[in-house]
């Protein structure tokens, strides 16, 4: 059972890479923030179904919300919404592999949350996979020539690394309010903090957009049917990254995620047809050698 936020991860991992590709597609229809909607409109109907069919299955005592929860829960929400606004504020100031290289800097700040906020301590060999996983994200992402990039521009910098500290921060304070609730499974708990957690995003991004964007509001809405296959798969990736977050620390849940870069290449190449270059073939076996170091600790 210990292991079963493995399997579990590399599901959300799957899932989240089909998202982000119907994702990219809505943006050239409704816009950015059109499309980020989606995650959390069109998530939020079947994360309610994970929730009811994980109750008729397991049963049991419903998982009850304590202050502590709620504050975790919370945080969550606001800081994942945060991350992504940082993102795309990044993404529109460098191009993309910079930018993404930046946001990638997230396990290793997982870490450091894990073990502020949550005293999850980790192995030095598990330090070692993590910074060797994010150095291979390094090298996928960022062409030679833009290397210096890294260093000198500082406000695109400030922006990503701000953004993947804010999703580094959100899978914590996630972990942090599943392991806080009182009563029930972990994965009834997982489900009910995603639950609580889409719901209260919902009202804070529909909000912002009908006051701010009604166009981006309106649009998701017109596309409705792509919107629902983007919101399941958003639904199933977030489902199952609570879930491994029940189950083990989060930066061994966010590390092992990574395995979503190998999945988008070849889902890529499946697509485009085009293969990965050298370079990319070298990020992403540095990238799995640093998760086959972490889960060497695992096991």
């Amino acid at each position: 059972m210990t292991l079963l936020w493995v399997p579990v991860t590399i599901v959300a991992g799957s899932a989240q890479v089909l998202r982000n590709g119907l994702q990219a597609k809505l943006t050239r229809e409704i816009g950015t923030l059109g499309a980020t909607q989606v995650r959390f409109i069109y998530g939020l109907p079947f994360a309610i179904l994970f929730w009811l069919i994980a109750w008729a299955l397991i049963g049991g005592p419903m998982p009850r919300f304590t202050q502590a929860a709620t504050a975790y829960a919370l945080l969550g929400a606001v800081t994942q919404i945060a991350a992504t606004a940082l993102m795309l504020v990044a993404m529109t100031q460098r191009a993309f592999g910079v930018a993404y290289a930046y946001i990638k800097t997230e396990p290793v700040l997982v870490a450091l949350f894990g073990v502020l906020l949550l005293g999850d301590h980790l192995t030095a060999l598990a330090w070692l996979g993590i910074v060797v996983a994010t150095a291979g994200i390094l090298v996928v992402s960022v062409d030679p020539r833009a290397w210096r990039a890294l260093f000198t521009e500082w406000q695109p910098m400030a922006f990503g690394i701000g953004s993947g500290a804010f999703f580094g921060l959100a899978s914590v304070a996630f972990r942090g309010a599943i392991v806080a609730m009182d009563g029930g499974s972990a994965l009834m708990r997982a489900l009910t903090v995603m639950v609580v957690v889409l719901v209260v995003q919902c009202i804070m991004l529909g909000a912002w957009l009908a006051l701010k964007d009604r166009r981006a509001f309106t649009g998701s809405l017109r596309i409705w049917r792509e919107s629902l296959v983007a919101g399941f798969m958003g639904a199933l990736a977030t489902a199952c990254w609570n879930s491994a977050l029940s189950l083990t620390a989060a930066a061994n849940v966010r590390t092992l995620g990574l395995v979503e870069m190998p999945i988008a290449g070849w889902f890529n190449r499946r697509v485009s047809g085009t293969p990965l270059s050298s370079r990319e073939w070298t990020g992403t076996l540095i990238v799995m050698a640093g998760i086959g170091l972490l889960m060497t600790q695992a096991i």
